[in-house]
């Protein structure tokens, strides 16, 4: 193999700091597309769920061509929900690109990411982007940056980070602040004298191994494993065997492809060698991190290991009187299944059988993540019913530790006070609090997890929509003492039927309303917000009352506030511990566990 042939990296940054418009530009330029080919934006974002969030939540390989060098460039999510994505992907690249927006600076998932690459003995390519945006301040940033990589115990060769000033979206990248702003041909050359060639590439004449680090599955080639390869040169057919982590085998298997990555697409290929990403089929149960070799290696691949979960939900059967309706996918069965596939190939998630019944508990890294899940899952025609999240709990040396998250919050100034006071509520301790420019306050926090389960709507409207919180994942602390839950009481129907006008009109001074007139609603359905802190039975279907003397069309027409409408995060951390989420393809309903207000009262008692 020809040295400096190729070049493997990863781009990491926070969330919408602009990863992947930048990858989408180092495909035009490097002429990854044809002259007449359609180019989409974000192109690397292939889920429907991306699209339509704006954010990368699958790892995602392409490669591009420059001066003759294969650059293969990962595109891996911001959130520290997908952080098991991140922490997988750093293992097969030699080099990362960090971004970082010239205006927001270093982030809590910048953080998360860069002390990852840091601890892999990576040494990132510094590229503050947006430095043409109004209030970007890239001196600060730069500072900044500096002092994170400090704190994270950086060696004095990843201090001595390169930096370029870049616009993503404009499609240049430069040394300095005033060059020329044309296209993105110093990220390029950057890339090819700093980030090394895979030493891999020294392994050639050793037999075949791999370390499996994402699994993806294909209607017609089935199971297909991607990471980069370790040791040896990899042929089409070759008979190959499966190593779990402890050294065991799972399987022999020959290999049906080997597909590369060429631009946007995977290609086939009859040979790879050492220090390649490829992706191979053929095998029918090796997962992520086993180790696939040749027949006469007994060694695995030491893979990294996973920050483990810190929230866990409970997947059930639809049980509600509207079950059925919507979806196609109703049965435990059939969940279990999906769930047990989804926990194959993405190792951040973990999940049981709670004894005895239809119900599985979901653990995962946050409520997006599961979120997501969830999502993905009505989509595919699943009913299922969704508990209030909660956290893992963790018992070191016989005490309880529960999670703590690192809380940064960018906030106007006016209304930095209520937040502070919110927080220390949920049993949080302000660490820093400083200005951030514009006339906003930067407030970091360490705060446990279960009090930030349903803050996040609370505190757009405390901020009038205008802050920005992040979290992150801290550590493991003594278990800090019960925290106050949702101080409203809701309004449960008491009628199974259709909503009626007249009725919702006239419950209005009681509470806010979920659900509008002409909907299905049941017994034990939450249906809205109570002013008050207990909740109350109300009956939604009441119509007005005729007789001869008054006729039906003499009043004046009903006019309805507009419901409140959840979406699916929201209505899973608004929900209380007696409360369910009912979750179809079509709707998104709030209901009590026990629907019988007889049953409730009586399970009430026991409770207490």
């Amino acid at each position: 193999m020809i040295k400096n042939k190729f070049r493997n990296i990863a781009i990491i940054a926070h969330v919408d700091h602009g990863k992947t418009t930048l990858v989408d530009e180092l495909l035009k330029q490097s002429g990854a597309f044809r002259d007449n080919e359609k180019i989409v934006e974000r192109a690397m974002d292939n889920n429907d769920l991306e699209k339509e969030r704006g954010i990368t939540i699958l790892a995602k390989s392409t490669s591009v061509v420059w001066n003759d060098i294969r650059l293969n460039i990962i595109d891996t999510p911001g959130h520290s929900d997908f952080g098991g994505e991140v922490e997988r992907i750093l293992n097969m690249v030699d080099g990362v690109v960090l971004l970082v927006d010239a205006a927001e600076g270093p982030m809590p998932q910048t953080k998360f990411v860069t002390s990852k690459a840091l601890n892999l003995g990576l040494s990132p390519i510094v590229v503050i982007n947006k430095v043409d945006k109004k209030d970007s301040d890239p001196d600060r940033v730069h500072n900044e940056i500096f002092d994170l990589f400090d704190n994270l115990g950086a060696t004095d060769t990843q201090l001595d980070f390169p930096v370029l000033y870049a616009s993503g979206r404009a499609g240049w990248a430069d040394d300095i602040l005033e060059g020329p702003k044309k296209n993105l041909d110093s990220l390029f050359n950057l890339i090819i004298e700093h980030v090394p060639e895979p030493k891999q590439i020294n392994n050639t004449q050793e037999p075949f191994s791999m370390l499996a680090t994402t699994l993806n599955a294909d209607n017609y080639l089935g199971r297909l494993l991607t990471g980069r390869i370790e040791s040896g040169i990899l042929k089409s057919g070759q008979m190959l065997k499966a190593l779990d982590i402890n050294g065991n085998k799972i399987e022999n298997f020959r290999v049906s492809k080997i597909l590369a990555f060429r631009g946007l697409t995977q290609q086939p290929i009859e040979l790879a060698e050492a220090g390649d990403i490829v992706s191979i089929a053929g095998m029918a149960k090796a997962n992520v991190s086993d180790t696939l070799s040749d027949l006469s290696v007994n060694k695995t691949i030491p893979s990294q290991p996973i920050d483990p979960p810190t929230i866990t939900v409970t997947f059930g059967i639809n049980d509600s009187p509207l079950a059925g309706r919507d979806g196609s996918k109703l049965q435990s069965r059939v969940i279990r299944e999906r769930l047990l596939k989804e926990c194959e190939s993405n190792i951040a998630i973990k999940m049981q059988d709670v004894d005895n019944t239809e119900k599985f508990d979901v653990s995962g890294r946050g409520e997006l993540q599961l979120g997501i899940l969830i999502e993905n899952m009505r989509r595919e025609g699943f009913e299922l019913s969704i508990s209030r999240p909660r956290v893992v709990y963790k018992h070191i040396n016989g005490i309880k530790n529960e999670p703590i998250e690192e809380v940064t919050i960018d906030v106007d100034e006016e209304y930095s006070g209520s937040i502070i006071e919110k927080l220390s509520t949920r049993k949080g301790s302000i660490i820093e609090m400083k200005p951030s420019g514009k006339s906003k306050t930067r407030i970091v926090a360490l705060v446990p997890s279960r009090g930030l389960i349903g803050y996040h709507g609370e505190f757009m409207t405390d901020t009038r929509g205008t802050g920005v919180l992040n979290r992150i994942f801290h550590s493991w602390e003594p278990f800090k003492g019960s925290i106050p839950g949702r101080r409203q009481g809701v309004l449960i129907s008491m009628e199974s039927g259709k909503s009626v006008a007249y009725a919702i009109f006239n419950l209005e001074d009681r509470g806010r309303f979920f659900i509008g007139a002409g909907e299905e609603v049941y017994q034990g359905m939450v249906i809205g917000e109570h002013t008050r802190d207990n909740d109350l039975d109300v009956n939604p279907l009441k119509g007005k009352k005729l007789t001869n003397v008054r006729a039906s069309g003499s009043d004046e027409a009903v006019k309805l506030t507009t419901p409140v409408r959840m979406n699916l995060e929201q209505a899973i951390s608004y929900i209380n511990d007696d409360e369910l989420v009912e979750v179809t393809p079509t709707n998104i309903r709030l209901r009590k566990v026990f629907l019988d207000p007889h049953e409730r009262k009586r399970n009430q008692k026991i409770a207490s």
